[in-house]
């Protein structure tokens, strides 16, 4: 995998070098054709040829105002020579960074009625320049020419913006999924929690009518209980509150992670899960439990399917505890949020899940459309939690998905 990725990020290079060489080869015909006329206005030509090279060059930081300055060139050099009896048709470098600027334009301008506008002025000072052709039927065959162009421009400019679109819609209906599935669950994580409390309440009750000195730690353990439920629900509701953050699924078990390995290794290659000391179903709150399982599950779900040829898979899950220990600081986790004190009982440092796969080949037509929306939603959930997810090739010739964070 890490191979294709080297691979289509040269071919992108190569791509953009051979494109300003083109731009380069007709700049320099308009810029023979001025020498070699005594006409004024092809070196006006060659000079809107040139910002439109630089235009193109700088698209992917000033974009629009590239495009609108080239557009505004343009059409006034075409009412310059107009006006003072020039000739001389559009530029060939200029057209051609026109049609390009469009393509850019329609693929990544937002809104995309914007895109439209610059779009259609595009058109319009194109059919301008070549207009400015003395004889009528030059100036028509010209126009086709460049509507011909144009028109192809836009048609893959529309379909770039049509796939774009496409996934973003994708991507959004995997974060709303996410989402529904976290309001689904949050009951049962408020009963879980709730039911506790009720219980401690109850015995507390029934001890106070006995051992009144016994209610003490009664209470203090309903308190616990109700700052962990408490966490809980402010982690969860926060991320179903949030407009660009992933939900998760409370509930799991290592039981269910260790479960869901031996149905892997049944149906596929052989998987090595070894859950390091210190870590049980009490010492990670339930949110992380679930992350860590779902990113387990999705993990595992695309060995199988973008790299069938995998001879084993290699996962771990480990906790490196913080020297300060369970009563330190307050901590804040990587996107903002203050982490409160873990409840009695709960781990302090960081957990970190790690899943290989050797042996494979990965499939290049999958690898070629940068991911799938599964590794998307990986990230947004450990993410939520504060923590951070890596994908990638390993100098060992391995394809590893790294998830941790703070706990």
């Amino acid at each position: 995998m890490g191979e294709t990725h080297r691979v289509v990020y040269w071919i992108q290079r190569l791509s953009e070098f051979a494109l300003i060489g083109w731009l380069s080869l007709l700049l320099l015909i308009d810029l023979a054709i001025a020498a070699s006329n005594d006409e004024w206005a092809a070196w006006l030509n060659a000079l809107c040829g040139v910002v439109g090279v630089l235009a193109v060059l700088w698209r992917r930081t000033r974009r629009i105002g590239g495009f609108a300055v080239l557009l505004v060139m343009s059409f006034v050099l075409t009412l310059v020579i107009e006006t003072l009896g020039g000739r001389g048709g559009p530029g060939l470098a200029e057209t051609g960074s026109l049609l390009i600027l469009t393509i850019g334009g329609l693929r990544w301008i937002e809104p995309i009625r914007r895109a439209a506008l610059f779009s259609a002025a595009s058109m319009i000072v194109l059919e301008t320049a070549a207009g400015r052709l003395p004889q009528s039927s030059m100036a028509l065959g010209t126009g086709f020419l460049v509507f011909v162009g144009w028109s192809f421009a836009a048609a893959v400019g529309a379909y770039l913006r049509f796939q774009l679109e496409r996934r973003k819609e994708a991507v959004s209906s995997v974060r709303r999924a996410e989402r529904l599935e976290l309001a689904r669950e949050l009951h049962d994580l408020v009963a879980h929690h709730i039911t506790g409390i009720v219980v401690q309440a109850q015995a507390a009750k029934i001890v106070a009518e006995q051992k009144p000195e016994a209610v003490v730690p009664s209470l203090e353990a309903i308190a616990s209980a109700g700052a962990d439920a408490l966490t809980s629900m402010r982690r969860l509701v926060s991320v179903l509150r949030a407009e660009d953050e992933a939900a998760r699924t409370p509930g799991s078990r290592l039981a269910d992670m260790r479960i869901m390995v031996e149905r892997f290794s049944a149906g596929g290659p052989r998987v090595a899960f070894d859950i390091g000391q210190g870590i049980t179903d009490e010492t990670l709150a339930p949110e992380v439990m679930t992350t860590l399982h779902r990113v387990l599950q999705e993990s595992l779900t695309n060995v199988r399917r973008h790299a069938p040829g995998t001879g084993w898979v290699e996962a771990d899950l480990r906790l490196f505890a913080d020297s300060g220990g369970q009563d330190g600081p307050d901590r804040r986790a990587s996107n903002g949020r203050q982490t409160p004190r873990n409840p009695p009982g709960r781990a302090m440092g960081t957990v970190r899940l790690r899943v290989r796969n050797y042996g494979s080949a990965a499939d290049v037509r999958v690898s070629r459309l940068g991911g799938g929306f599964g590794l998307v939603g990986m990230a947004e959930r450990v993410e939520a939690l504060g923590g951070r997810l890596v994908a990638g090739p390993t100098p060992e010739g391995a394809w590893e998905v790294l998830a941790e964070f703070a706990v």
